[in-house]
């Protein structure tokens, strides 16, 4: 029936004397033409300024959520001196199979988080603001899913009381510390968050081989591992406490811009900004950071250190 009723409409188009077929794509007339022609350019107008427009608001949002280019430099002289990307512990390359550094092998003890959800829930609670200077306000976070034996609170008391020492940054003179919560409707300059192991590395990079922590200044956070916090570092020796302190002080010096330092002399204490999770030795951390330099050449001198976890450890004037 089909094949019919095709055959009887083609005779009587044959019959009107108009043509067997039409174009597929037959030509516009010329105004047509150049009326799409206008509503494609403003199309494309359009859409380049949408483009721009979320860039700016990108900008804007970091701005407002980041720490700016205000940022306090409380370093020491030698660190104000170089100028490059802000870094974690952990360098971002390298091939360091078959490199052996004792110290930074991470000690046994206790069980610590392993995975968790890649979100972090804010402890509830605030301090009073301590220092003198341009203020930063902080949060203390634990990522969803990972939990610790000892609980929420007593990260928030370690880290509240560590940053609260005379002999953390507080005590420099140029900045004032006050931690914040969920519940001041506040967007803090940074947040010092536990972090389970495994989103640790994929957050801070994991090409050494050895466990570490990190500032990320691109999402305003200072991930602590929660490995290296329930276990400690080997250059510690066992003393679990001050290799806290020294993990919040140590992260917390990137927020303000100082970068990786070596042992300056031979059984004297570390300086802050010195890898000590991986070790006090020069030379260990000069295998560690030969192919990527971490703001400071470490030389292969013989230099050991001994362990310190404060940028003003005797209450001096400049971080140490």
């Amino acid at each position: 029936m089909t094949g019919s009723s095709g055959s009887s409409r083609r005779s009587s188009t044959r019959r009107r004397g108009e043509p067997l077929a039409a174009s597929w794509d037959p030509e516009p007339p010329r105004d047509d033409r150049a009326r799409r022609t206008r509503t494609s350019r403003r199309r494309a107008a359009l859409a380049v300024l949408v483009v721009l427009l979320l860039v700016l608001t990108g900008v804007v949002l970091a701005r407002t959520i980041l720490p700016g280019g205000d940022t306090t430099d409380v370093r020491s002289p030698a660190a104000a001196a170089e100028d490059g990307p802000v870094v974690g512990e952990a360098p971002t390359g390298g091939d360091y199979a078959g490199v052996d550094i004792p110290t930074a092998e991470l000690p046994a003890g206790g069980d610590f988080p392993v995975s968790g959800r890649g979100t972090w829930r804010v402890v509830p609670g605030t301090t009073p603001q301590v220092g003198q200077g341009r203020p930063y306000t902080y949060t203390v976070e634990i990522e969803d899913g990972a939990t610790l034996a000892e609980g929420d609170q007593a990260f928030a008391t370690a880290v509240d009381a560590t940053l609260d020492d005379p002999r953390s940054w507080a005590g420099s003179g140029q900045i004032a510390l006050r931690r914040i919560d969920a519940a001041t409707g506040q967007v803090p300059d940074f947040r010092i968050s536990l972090t389970s192991q495994l989103t640790t590395r994929a957050q801070c990079g994991y090409q050494i081989r050895y466990e570490a922590s990190c500032w990320k200044s691109d999402i305003g956070r200072v991930l602590i591992n929660g490995s290296r916090w329930v276990r400690g570092a080997g250059a510690f020796e066992g003393q679990l406490g001050l290799y806290r302190q020294y993990a919040i002080n140590h992260e917390v010096g990137h927020v303000f811009r100082n970068q990786h330092v070596p042992c300056a002399e031979n059984g004297a204490l570390a300086p802050l900004m010195m890898q000590q999770s991986f070790g006090v030795s020069n030379d260990y951390l000069a295998q560690l950071t030969d192919d990527t330099p971490q703001g400071t050449q470490i030389p292969r001198d013989g230099k050991v250190c001994r362990p310190n976890a404060w940028p003003f450890p005797t209450g001096g004037p400049a971080p140490r």
